[in-house]
């Protein structure tokens, strides 16, 4: 069974981003801003590119083993 990893960052400061691993490969990845047409994307959740990689790779979110996210005082 391949080992499918969501990566989010930037939800709370600027540049939103999604990236999908699936065994270790790099299958899609996306800034939010390219979606919502924003620069830097301030201050929003990264939907759009999180919804980008999964449509790459075929799958639904209950395909999605792990989501890894930043930990860093100002991401909480």
């Amino acid at each position: 069974m391949a080992l499918t990893i969501l990566g989010l960052s930037g939800a709370l400061s600027h540049d939103p981003s999604a990236a999908l691993y699936i065994d270790g490969k790099l299958i899609a990845a996306a800034e939010e801003e390219r979606f919502v047409r924003d620069k830097h994307a301030k201050n929003r959740m990264p939907y759009e590119s999180a919804k980008f990689c999964l449509e790459q790779a075929g799958i639904k979110p209950a395909d999605v083993d792990v989501v890894a996210i930043p930990f860093a005082p100002i991401s909480i």
